[in-house]
């Protein structure tokens, strides 16, 4: 028996098979916009999981782009008006 197996067991670890990871990769491929399973091409797990790490950036980006501009629409609007109200209750 192997140190790795018997390690595992003793921490309760479960390894993952290669079914189950093959088919982690396919749904990461079905979320990404840039890389759809239609393609008639086979696409490498290593180049779905990069652009996996790209598109979460991008969406990390996005989101703090967002913000600030969401900050500068609080800032232009009065505190206590009805659209201030409106946009904190929106971020609730």
């Amino acid at each position: 028996m192997s140190s790795r197996g018997s390690r595992s067991r003793k921490y309760g670890v479960s390894r993952t098979s290669d079914n189950q990871i093959a088919d982690l990769v396919y749904k990461l491929q079905q979320l990404l916009p840039e890389i759809r399973p239609g393609r008639s091409d086979m696409v490498p797990a290593t180049e779905i999981l990069q652009e996996t790490c790209n598109y979460i950036r991008n969406l990390h980006q996005e989101v703090d782009n967002l913000s600030g501009r969401l900050a500068e629409l609080l800032e232009s609007v009065d505190g206590e008006s009805v659209e201030a109200a409106i946009i904190r209750s929106l971020l609730m």
